[in-house]
Formats: structure tokens, C-alpha cells, sequence
């Protein structure tokens, strides 16, 4: 055998192979580049985009979104992008900055768009935010004052949400409109797979039902006259969902410190209230936490996740999260067979979830809703 034809073969050879190899990056190269602000969206676009998009999440697990600074290679993660997702409502106030330094002019999705946001709780003179929703009426929630906060954040001017709480992903059926909008974004940026990513969110919003069901039947065996202490105010939305009074010894800030005083005065109030447990979360500061544990003696039941998924376990998607935030909850403050909370159990989930939304994905970057 000629060495001229062993050459000839290998030559062929050698570029099957390479055309092999260069096949699974083409068939990345052909997902749509789907860049979100933080973790939990991520989950969200994967669930709904599936094997047609690739997704980057700005912010990783476990992030802190509210004091994020964006890096270079952020712009030009945006740069490359097909689509963009964020919340919206002033949760990301660095998102816009960040939009224009990387000169990014493509769809843009806010997943908050077409929700019913609340007002954020107003600040009592003990110095914490408290959601005191109802357990039967949920209603009310523009009777909320909202106080300005001067704890001396300034320098966290991009954590200044406004009068509207962003985290109403904590409320599965605001989640759906999430969905919806994910969804349409999607399809406006890759038309050719919209039966799939209609197909896709039906079959995630009928989980999103399911979990939904589960977590209403573990609140239901937790008195509604409970209160439950966490580290920063992002469970309006579950509280008003769901029934459960969350106080917040810092308010807004994920990295403030209360004072003494404040501290004492949260103190006087979780004797007062029927706090039996105490929660931390995933990307707040503990300490603020375990220091109230020492002086009120109370346990801490477990750790909570509001604004990030965690890196692994369950917690580590949209659904895992909510799910173990609800059976964390029920571990340390059932009673089972006590049933107060009043739940109609029908958020009328008849999954036809158009939302009658037509969005225009190409909007003007000044339409959404954050700050400059």
C-alpha cells in the first residue's frame, strides 16, 4: 500500500473528524443566546426555551442582584445576545447602564410586565418591614405607605426598588405572567421554534400548578397568627399569596446592619408577636439572624432562598425553591390539622396563559421600568 494513498485516507480521515467536532458548537452557534440579570429567570427561559437556546445568567446562584456590578465581560455578553431577560420594577438598577455600555439593541423582555405589583410595606417605628397581608382578604395591598430609606445605603443607590416590590416571582401565579412573557420573547426572536416554546410553557405552567397546590396545603397547617423573621423584605408576594406575616429586621437592604437600638426594639417585638422560629437566607448577612437567635433564644428553623436559586440542591431551581421555602416553613411552624388561613385554593389556573399581551420586543430601553 502505497505511503500516497495511507496519506489520502488519513487526510480524509482527519477532516470527518474535525467536521464531527465542529458540529455540536454549530448546533450551539444555532440556540437562541438568551442573556438573563439573575438565577431564577435563568431557570425560568431553560424551562421554557429548552434545547433551543443557550442561557447566561449575570448573576450566578447564590448572587446578590441588588449590589451587582456589572464587569466587561457582561457588555459583551449582552453584545452577542439574541434576547435579554430581566425583572423590571427597579429590581436591577444597574441593568440599564449596562445596556447602553454594551450597545446591545436587540428584544428585550421584562418579566414583570402586565403583573399587579404591590407597594412595598411601610417601615413601623420598630424599625422593620412587616407584610400584614390577611389571611382572607389580599386586597388592600395600595393602603401600604412606603417610607424613604436613610439607614445610610446611599452608596446602594441601585437597591432603591421605588414604591413598587419587585419579587413577584414569589407569588406562582404572578410567575405565570413571567412565563408568558419569556415565552412571547422567545417567539419573537426565534419565530421558526414558537410551537415548541408554547409547548414548553403549558407544560411548565401545569407544574408551576402542581407546586403551587402543594405549597398552599403545607401553609394551610401553619397558624395564620405566626410570624416568621427574615433578614430582608422580598416575601411580600409570598405573604400575600400564601398567608404567611413576614417581618424583616432590616428592611430592603440585603447588606445592612441595624442598629442597637433597632435591634433591641425587634427584640420587644418578636415577643410580642408569635414568632417561633427564626430563618436565614441564602445571600443576606447571618449574622443579623443568629444575633437575634442568641438574645431571644429562639431557633433558627433553616435557610430561606427569596432573590437567588441556590448553587445545587433543590433549591436550585425556580420550582425546588419554592417548594423547599414552603416545606421549610411547614417543618418549623405546622400544626397539623389547623387550618385558619382561609384559602380559596383557586387562583382560577385555567392555563390559557396569552395574557392577551402583544408586546412589542423591540421597546425603546427608556419603556422598562428601571433607573438611570
Amino acid at each position: 500500500m502505497s505511503l500516497a494513498y495511507l496519506s489520502s485516507r488519513s487526510s480524509r480521515w482527519l477532516v470527518g473528524v474535525s467536521a464531527m467536532l465542529a458540529l455540536p458548537a454549530a448546533m450551539a452557534n444555532e440556540r437562541v443566546q438568551v442573556v438573563t440579570s439573575f438565577s431564577i429567570l435563568a431557570d425560568m427561559v431553560e424551562n421554557v426555551g429548552g434545547e433551543h437556546v443557550e442561557v447566561t445568567s449575570l448573576v450566578a446562584a447564590d448572587g446578590d442582584a441588588h449590589v451587582y456590578s456589572p464587569s466587561p465581560g457582561d457588555a459583551r455578553s449582552l453584545a452577542n445576545a439574541d434576547l435579554v431577560v430581566f425583572n423590571g420594577l427597579l429590581f436591577e438598577g444597574w441593568m440599564e447602564r449596562l445596556i447602553s455600555a454594551s450597545d446591545y439593541s436587540g428584544a428585550l423582555v421584562t418579566a414583570t410586565d402586565g403583573i399587579e405589583p404591590l407597594a412595598f410595606a411601610g417601615h413601623d417605628e420598630h424599625g422593620h418591614d412587616e407584610h400584614e397581608h390577611g389571611h382572607d382578604d389580599h386586597d388592600d395591598h395600595d393602603d401600604h405607605g412606603h417610607d424613604d430609606h436613610d439607614s445610610g445605603h446611599e452608596e446602594h443607590a441601585d437597591h432603591d426598588h421605588g414604591d413598587e416590590d419587585p419579587h413577584a416571582w414569589q407569588d406562582m401565579h404572578q410567575a405565570e405572567v413571567y412565563i408568558a412573557n419569556i415565552r412571547d420573547g422567545l417567539i419573537a426572536a426565534d419565530a421558526d421554534n414558537a410551537d415548541a416554546y408554547r409547548a414548553n410553557a403549558e407544560q411548565y405552567l401545569q407544574e408551576m400548578a402542581e407546586v403551587d397546590a402543594e405549597i398552599r396545603a403545607l401553609i394551610d397547617e401553619i397558624p395564620a397568627s405566626t410570624s416568621v423573621i427574615t433578614g430582608h423584605d422580598s416575601f411580600g408576594y409570598f405573604s400575600s399569596a400564601y398567608g404567611v406575616t413576614f417581618l424583616s429586621p432590616v428592611g430592603l437592604s440585603t447588606e445592612a446592619d441595624p442598629s442597637g437600638a433597632s435591634m433591641a426594639a425587634l427584640v420587644d417585638v418578636i415577643e410580642q408577636e408569635n414568632v417561633k422560629a427564626l430563618f436565614h437566607e441564602n445571600m443576606t448577612n447571618q449574622s443579623i439572624i443568629t444575633q437575634l437567635a442568641e438574645e431571644t433564644g429562639l431557633p433558627i428553623a433553616g435557610t430561606l432562598y427569596a432573590d437567588a436559586l441556590a448553587a445545587e440542591g433543590e433549591a436550585s431551581t425556580y420550582l425546588g425553591m419554592m417548594r423547599h421555602n414552603a416545606q421549610v416553613l411547614h417543618d418549623a411552624l405546622a400544626q397539623p390539622g389547623h387550618d385558619d388561613h382561609g384559602h380559596s385554593n383557586d387562583h382560577d389556573h385555567d392555563h390559557d396563559h396569552d395574557h392577551d399581551h402583544d408586546h412589542d420586543h423591540d421597546h425603546d430601553h427608556d419603556d422598562h421600568g428601571h433607573s438611570h
